[in-house]
């Protein structure tokens, strides 16, 4: 008689299987990579100088010439929300990586230390959480100098506590361990147990956290273009296009419409992706729990 052996499921595999079965996500996931991909290649696939002004066509209606109509001083919609991409993604990450970079190793040293560096920093967390990130934004812009630059970057500080929180709860759980109480016993150096033990093992919530920050930052540098201190003119941004859009709504809605249902979707794609990913790691950590 011969026994069949089947080898177990990997812990990758096993999320991939479990997110491929959440269609939306897997949507989302698509259009996340669309948008990496016309942020990349947006100067070569642009059909027009997004800054390019034609007068005898503004607010000219979507047609064979310009594909998503035209603004008020005739500049191609299609072009500017393409090229606007780009700025929406720098920002995104540009405020993400800020905030990882504060949060991850303060919120490592506070739930691996405990003790008064734990009660200190989480008390600057707990402060930092309770200013509004728009308004640090605006005081920033105020005080350095208007776009978007400035204002991701002062969004990453005050959003920094997010990842602080995330790296902080696994750090306290993770160090609880046998096999970390183990490398301490044979005289394992912090730093190392930090860099191989305890980082590692809390990949997973980072990468949701980034996911919905991504989400959080894209929304805040087109509510900040919205109101003028995120891109520049003639720079293109959805938030920008949105605000300069909203005198015109009645005689060309589609100015309105189109970096209204970009912003919606951008962010509503990563806040998804973010959700499947919590869902999918959150059941593997219970089967291994």
């Amino acid at each position: 008689m011969t026994t069949v052996t089947t080898r177990p499921e990997s812990a990758f595999a096993a999320f991939r299987r479990r997110f491929v079965r959440q269609r939306l996500a897997v949507v989302m996931a698509g259009v996340i990579a669309v948008m990496v991909l016309v942020a990349l290649l947006a100067p070569w696939i642009t059909p027009l100088d997004p800054n390019a002004q034609a007068l005898l066509d503004r607010l000219a209606p979507p047609s064979t010439k310009h594909w998503l109509g035209a603004d008020d001083l005739g500049r191609d919609v299609a072009s500017r929300l393409i090229i606007a991409t780009r700025a929406t993604i720098w920002a995104g990450l540009l405020a993400t990586c800020v905030s990882l970079l504060i949060g991850l190793p303060f919120g490592l040293l506070a739930g691996y230390l405990r003790g008064w560096a734990d009660t200190v920093l989480s008390r600057a967390a707990d402060a930092l959480m309770a200013i509004p990130p728009l308004l640090f934004a605006m005081a920033i812009v105020a005080v350095v100098g208007r776009g978007v630059t400035n204002a991701m970057i002062a969004i990453g500080v005050v959003t920094a506590p997010r990842f602080f929180r995330v790296a902080r709860g696994v750090a306290l759980v993770i160090r609880e361990e046998t096999y970390i109480e183990a490398a301490r016993s044979i005289g394992c150096p912090t730093g190392r147990i930090v860099r191989t033990h305890v980082l590692p093992n809390m990949m997973s919530p980072l990468i949701v956290q980034i996911s919905v920050t991504m989400g959080f930052a894209i929304l805040f540098e087109a509510s900040l273009s919205f109101l003028g201190l995120g891109v520049q003119p003639p720079d293109a941004s959805w938030g920008s296009m949105l605000q300069r859009s909203t005198r015109f709504a009645g005689d060309a809605p589609w100015l309105v419409l189109l970096p209204g249902l970009a912003i919606l979707l951008t962010v509503l794609a990563f806040n998804t992706v973010g959700d499947a990913v919590r869902d999918s790691v959150g059941r593997e950590n219970r089967r291994l729990a």
